[in-house]
């Protein structure tokens, strides 16, 4: 019989592994690989302090939403003005991210983003 999972606080308790440039963090709270390894989705933490933008191409489809803090987010687009889609996104925006899309995320402040991607666990 397949139950749900629970983490108690994991807003304010699970810390995400540094994965660039010394203010990145990104980690999996949970995935479904083991019970669906077919069609995996995994979620988790995304926080950014301020510091060197991180560049990142998707190579899987994901949703986002900012939880904490503020985001500047952006992507090359040539319909838009300048050539550059930017958000300047705040708790509560939920984004989605297309695979193959390349998306740039500044700070300001710092932030942090739960998300939810169609892929394995840790495959960021």
């Amino acid at each position: 019989m397949s139950t749900f999972q629970f983490y108690a606080n994991a807003q304010t308790e699970f810390k995400p592994p540094l994965i660039a440039n010394n203010n990145a963090f990104l980690g999996d709270v949970f995935s479904s690989q083991d019970h669906s390894p077919e069609t995996p989705i995994s979620a988790g933490f995304y926080r950014l302090a301020p510091g060197p933008e991180l560049v990142y191409t998707y190579t899987y489809d994901e949703m986002k939403i900012i939880v904490d803090g503020d985001f500047q987010i952006s992507q090359p687009d040539e319909k838009a003005e300048g050539g550059v889609k930017s958000v300047d996104a705040k708790r509560g925006d939920v984004f989605f991210f297309p695979k193959g899309a390349v998306i740039t995320f500044k700070t300001r402040q710092g932030g942090l983003a739960w998300y939810c991607g169609q892929r394995k666990r840790d495959g960021a």
